[in-house]
Order: C-alpha cells, then structure tokens, then sequence
C-alpha cells in the first residue's frame, strides 16, 4: 500500500477534489484507492492468498452470522460527516439491508465489524494508521489478518482516536468475535504469503 500527495493522471490532490482524483485513478490503473487521513491511498489488486484468506472469512461467517447481519465485500464507509474520507474494508459486517442500498458510502455507525488483510508490501506505520482511521470512525471491532507473519489481531472498544483493547493471536487459533456478534472465527488453514519473486533485468551481471 502506498500513500501518494503528488500529481497522478494530470490532477493534483489538494483539499476539495480528492474524491475525484481517487476516482480518476482507479479507472486509469484499476488500483483500489481510499482517502484515509485526507490523504489517497492505492492498493495494489489482491495477491490470491490475500484474496483466500477473505474467501476462508466469509465462508465462516456466513451463516453463523446474528439475524440481520451480512457479510460483504467491496464496500466503503466513510467518516462521519466527512464523506471525502473513506476506506474499503477487505470484508465488513453490515445490516442486510445494505444490499439494497443505492449508495456507495456505509455508515461507520452500522459496521459491526470490518477486516483488514495486510498486503505483503504494507508497512507497520500503514497499518497503524488505518487502525486509527477505523477507531475514530469509531467502528466497533477491527479485525487485522497479517499473512506475511501468519498473525492476527483484534481490535475493540474504540475511544479517544484508538482501539482500548487489541488481542493478538495467530493462525490455528480461533479469533474470539464480541457481542452482538458472539460467535469465534477459526483461523487454522489461512494461507501465508511466499516469499517475493523478484525479476531480474533484462541484463543481468555477469559473474565476476
């Protein structure tokens, strides 16, 4: 994940227009692109084991689900009363009737919880920052799966701009999901990233 403030596609970010900078991008480069903190945020398309690991989610939690909640992918929710700074969960829990829904844009206040996968190229400081995205949006629960370590962890009770309570936990044990939702998500067979390949140019040294 990277973070851009410079000039992309023509356009120049500044207050104001970054939802259509944003929006510009992603149909330049097909990148996921959010607005988080005011600034843009681009994803990389999901790796398969990134997207496996939201496949095995879904799978468990559907069904299991309290009534009236569904489980749903591509999906953004924005700050309250800032609908220019927003993010796309990986995953995030919301009333059914969302589906319905002619809008883009969830309130935060509805998400009972949301999941973040961590890319294999994210830094700790992204990782944080988002977290504290979700805290002040003040979404209830935040489920972080890190694949490039094989952890997870799960964060609670936002207050003050940060989640109070994060447990950490790893793959094989289940993550214990609170009430409303109440119910544990198993985590044993979640894929872990490989190492990177990287690609040699197209003139490689010679040995010496």
């Amino acid at each position: 994940m990277s973070v851009s403030s410079g000039a992309q596609n023509g356009l120049r970010p500044r207050p104001g227009n970054l939802r259509e900078v944003a929006e510009k991008i992603e149909e330049a480069t097909g990148l996921r692109v959010q607005i988080v903190g005011g600034k843009l945020v681009m994803s990389p398309p999901p790796r398969g084991k990134h997207a496996g690991v939201v496949y095995q989610i879904r799978r468990r939690i559907d069904g299991v689900l309290p009534e009236g909640l569904g489980a749903f992918e591509v999906s953004s929710i924005a700050l309250p009363d800032d609908p220019d700074d927003y993010v796309t969960p990986d995953l995030i829990v919301l009333p059914v009737e969302w589906m319905e829904n002619d809008d883009w844009l969830a309130a935060p206040e509805d998400a009972a919880l949301a999941v973040e996968v961590v890319s294999a190229s994210e830094k700790s400081r992204e990782i944080r920052d988002k977290a504290d995205w979700y805290a002040v949006a003040r979404v209830p629960v935040l489920l972080v799966v890190d694949p490039r370590k094989g952890t997870w962890a799960l964060h609670t009770r936002p207050d003050n701009g940060a989640y109070q309570d994060v447990l950490p936990g790893k793959y094989g044990e289940s993550v214990p999901l609170p009430e409303p939702l109440g119910i544990e998500v198993a985590t044993d067979g979640f894929p872990v990233y490989g190492e990177a390949v990287r690609p040699q140019g197209r003139f490689p040294e010679k040995n010496q």
